[in-house]
Order: structure tokens, then sequence, then C-alpha cells
């Protein structure tokens, strides 16, 4: 895998050296993984002029973390307490550098301060998100990742389903949820389990609660699993005990044909807006304008949010090999609601389209 993160920091530099500063200090911890293959606590990835410097505030075996250094970087070991950021600038300045490009998106004003003190002849520059944006499209290996996620995260939610619901919390729900992911191989859960019954379903990002699962409940369920860093996501909603009502029936089917819509506009070249527009007119029309969200999508990787966003002011186009989530919803206070979430990759038509990751029925189960 060296190679992979050798070509990584090389388009990084690139880009760095296009905006005048051929050094950059990375400290956002997704992006020092992206590109040194691990993140321990604190480290940050000095781009330098000479050489590149993984620089940890202690040995990283010190502490547990993801993955494994790319072991073309040299390890920089603070003798002493200190701040990381704040070191690999003064080592910059060893290297020559006159500019270091920064994440000040990601420093805090005090890490600012003291790396600009560090290093003072250093004209500091803004990074902006440079590696957010080359992280957006991913190799086959990463979407080999999600994937495997994917599938660890489908067997968790079926296995459940094959139990009894009636009776039990949403919060302990959510927990075996989460412990079902660790035996069947994730790293963990890829976010807080949300288990949504009754006048809960259909909340996006609900918090579990102490309220019982109910014969007649819709029962919503959004988990993902994450594997080697990378996080999926799969949102289903159920009707616990009986069959569903008329009007459970009815807005399953529409947030299903909503879902649908979006998943269909995943094309390369597809604006994030247009991709948005199509699942949000579905329930528009239906007179649910009050109740969506405010967005239907966004991007997944070493993150569970990140770009692109697919939303009604977003901009841009989508690219193929781009993995996203289509999540529309509806809830009805009071009532509760509907959501269906799927991670898929953005594919070519001639390969066949939107690639499917979360495979789990979408069929309205009665459980």
């Amino acid at each position: 895998m060296s190679e992979v993160y050798v070509a990584r920091r090389a388009r990084l530099r690139e880009r760095c050296n296009a905006g005048g500063s051929p050094a950059a200090l990375v400290s956002r911890p997704a992006n020092v993984r992206y590109l040194a293959g691990a993140a321990p606590h604190g480290a940050v990835l000095l781009l330098g002029n000479h050489e590149d410097l993984l620089v940890c505030a202690g040995p990283p075996e010190d502490r547990p973390y993801e993955g494994r250094p790319d072991d073309t970087l040299r390890l920089y070991v603070l003798p002493s307490a200190g701040d990381p950021a704040a070191t690999a600038a003064g080592l910059a300045a060893d290297q020559d550098a006159d500019t270091l490009a920064v994440e000040e998106h990601h420093l805090t004003v005090a890490r600012h301060r003291g790396v600009a003190a560090t290093a003072p002849r250093l004209r500091l520059a803004d990074l902006g998100t440079a590696v957010e944006q080359l992280r957006v499209v991913k190799d086959e290996e990463e979407i080999s990742c999600l994937r495997i996620g994917a599938e660890i995260a489908d067997q968790a939610l079926g296995e459940l389903l094959e139990s009894i619901l009636v009776g039990r919390t949403e919060r302990h729900l959510a927990l075996e949820l989460e412990r079902r992911l660790v035996d069947h191989g994730a790293d963990g859960p890829a976010f807080p389990t949300s288990v949504a019954a009754g006048p809960h379903s259909g909340r996006r990002g609900h918090r579990p609660t102490d309220r019982r699962v109910e014969e007649g409940d819709f029962l919503s369920v959004c988990l993902g699993a994450a594997y080697r860093g990378y996080r999926c996501e799969i949102g289903r909603t159920f009707v616990i005990g009986t069959s569903p009502a008329d009007w459970q029936i009815e807005l399953y089917d529409l947030v299903f044909a909503a879902q649908r819509a979006g998943r269909e506009a995943l094309a390369p070249g597809a604006a994030f807006r247009d991709v948005d527009r199509a699942a949000r007119q579905v329930l528009g029309s239906a007179g649910h304008e009050a109740a969506l969200q405010p967005l239907t999508g966004h991007g997944v990787g070493l993150e569970i949010d990140e770009d692109p966003q697919l939303a009604p002011a977003a901009m841009g186009k989508l690219d193929a090999c781009v993995p996203v989530t289509v999540e529309p919803g509806v809830h009805l206070p009071g009532r509760g609601g509907v959501r269906i979430d799927d991670t898929l990759v953005v594919r070519p038509e001639a390969d066949g389209g939107p690639e499917l990751l979360t495979i789990t029925t979408k069929e309205l189960l009665a459980l």
C-alpha cells in the first residue's frame, strides 16, 4: 500500500506547488490517515521540502489507533510534551521552507498562533479543503472496504430482524446492533446507531430512548459499519407485529419512490442538486414539503459525512467512483414516519450504473 500513500501525497504536493506553498501541514485526523495510512492520536503530517514526516506527541504504540503508518514516512516523535503542529512548523523551517500551507478549517486559533510563534519566518497560507477534495473519488481498494462494511451492516441488521422485537427498548436494540457489527468483523459502528419506534420513527439522527417497541409501530433503523477506517450507512423502516395500516403503506410507498428516484439520478456528471431534486420532488408533490430533510444524501469514506452533499443549494457534479448515500425520509409529528437509506457508488451506465452496496430488502416487512 505504500505506493498508494506516496501517490496521494504527490497529488497534494502538486496542488500545493501550484498554490505557491510547497510545504504543507495536515492536521485533520481523517486527512492524516488518508495520506499516511494511519493517524495516531494528535499526529500531524508534514509535507516537507525535502522529506515528509509523521509527527506524533508520543510513541504511536502507546495509544491505540486504526491503520498502519506508511513505512516510507519518517516518524518523528516529540522528545517532550508539546503540540505536534507547532513542532512540524519548526521542522518545515529547518527544511528551508518559506511558506507553509495549513488546514485553517481544522486548526484552533491557539494552535495556529503556536505554529506562527514556533516558526515566525514562515508565511502561513490556507491549504483549504485540498485533501478533502482528493478524498472524494475513491480507488477500488477504498470501495472494497466500503463494500465489506456494507456486508457487515446488512448481516447485523438481518439477524436483528429474525429476533423478537416487541417489548424491547430502542436503546437495547441499538446496543445489540452495534455488538453484532463488531462480532462480524467491523472496527465498530460507523456512527451512533439510531433505532426509532412509533412516533420517533422516520427522524434523521434520532437518539435511541427507553421507549419500548409496540405492535403496529413503524420501526426505523439506521446503522453503519466501520471497516479499516471506511464507513458506510444503511437505513430501513419496518412495521412491527401486524399488517401495516393503510397510511403506513401509503407513506412507505411514497418514500420508497423518492429514494428510487434519487438512486436512479446518480450518474457521472449529474449535478448534486439535481439528485436531491429528483427525490425531493416526489415527496414535495405529495404535500410533505414541511417534513423534508435538509439534504437527500452525502458522501461517505473515512468519515461518515463527507463531500459531496446532495442538497438543494449544493454546487458541483458527481464523478465516477464516488460513494454516496441516498436517504430521503418523512416524519409526521405524533405518528412516526419512514426513512430509507442506502450507500451506493456512482458508476457510468456502461459499467451497470450506480453500484448498490447495502442490499437488505426495501420491501415493507411486518416483523
